[in-house]
């Protein structure tokens, strides 16, 4: 087991902070900035953690951190794969897999979400469909995952388990998305074969529609599809759901773009108010 290097990490997180710049993360820098790059509250921000935890990371105080709060620190601060393997060994954890995410995102992936901030509801997956980054228009489609514990912040478990999202994407064809679903589960959990993916099918199994589509053992890497969602403000949204992939972490992002000039973009100007009102909700 790795040791604890506290003075060590705290360095590193200060040195990769003061090397971000606002623009860098989708933030806007304003005036009168004396800090190089982010500021300890804007990190904290983006990995939803108060500033005090995080202050104390940099200050080598506190408590050893968590895998997750490493995963959410590493998001935040767009660190790559290699840079994520060595905050875990400096906070005293083993080095996660590749396709672990512990809250961690891709950081090329963050800066295609980054930049679609005000355009194309936007989320990033890890290859068990655990979100672990939206941007404020896509939490304003489908609500608030990646902030979620557990299981919650899984998408294939609100797909299955969750009433509310049956409810959201009422007019689709349901079976043939939820084969897609599960087709791409089973490739990557038999291709983790861990804890994660043993405590997810444990709990998918507990539905009856997931259990009969397991049962047929397809296997299907996600594909770009078509979804209907029946959101409760706006309305109908008819939506294509482009999927890219970053092979280092077998992560995905996963875009819900409208045709243009049809009724469902003029829907989505109007969910545009409604993330920016939640941008800044979450921003105040």
């Amino acid at each position: 087991m790795p040791r604890l290097r506290r003075e060590e990490l705290g360095a590193f997180l200060r040195d990769r902070r003061e090397k971000l710049q606002p623009r860098d993360v989708g933030l806007t820098a304003g005036e009168r900035r004396r800090t190089p790059g982010l500021r300890r509250d804007e990190v904290a921000l983006l990995a939803s953690m108060s500033t005090d935890y995080y202050e104390r990371l940099e200050q080598a105080r506190g408590p050893q951190p968590s895998p997750a709060m490493l995963g959410a620190v590493a998001r935040a601060l767009r660190l790559t794969l290699d840079e994520r393997e060595h905050l875990f060994l400096l906070a005293g954890h083993p080095a996660p897999e590749p396709g672990v995410a512990h809250g961690y995102a891709d950081p090329g992936l963050m800066t295609v979400l980054d930049a679609l901030a005000s355009d194309v509801p936007a989320l990033v997956t890890d290859d068990l469909s655990t979100v672990v980054a939206q941007n404020p228009l896509n939490i304003a489609l489908l609500g608030p995952i990646a902030d979620r514990r557990g299981l919650e912040a899984n998408f294939t478990w609100h797909w299955f388990l969750d009433p509310a999202y049956a409810e959201l994407y009422a007019p689709n064809d349901r079976d043939a998305l939820g084969r897609g679903y599960v087709a791409d589960l089973r490739a990557a959990t038999v291709r983790r074969d861990d804890r994660a993916s043993e405590e997810l099918l444990a709990a998918l199994r507990t539905s009856e529609e997931f259990r009969r589509l397991w049962e047929l053992h397809e296997v299907e890497g996600k594909r770009s599809t078509r979804k209907l969602l029946q959101h409760p403000v706006v309305g109908l949204l008819d939506c294509e759901c482009d999927v890219v992939l970053s092979p280092a972490s077998q992560q995905r992002l996963v875009l819900f773009r409208a045709t243009p000039g049809s009724g469902t973009a003029e829907r989505m100007d109007m969910l545009r108010v409604l993330g920016a009102q939640e941008f800044a909700s979450a921003d105040g």
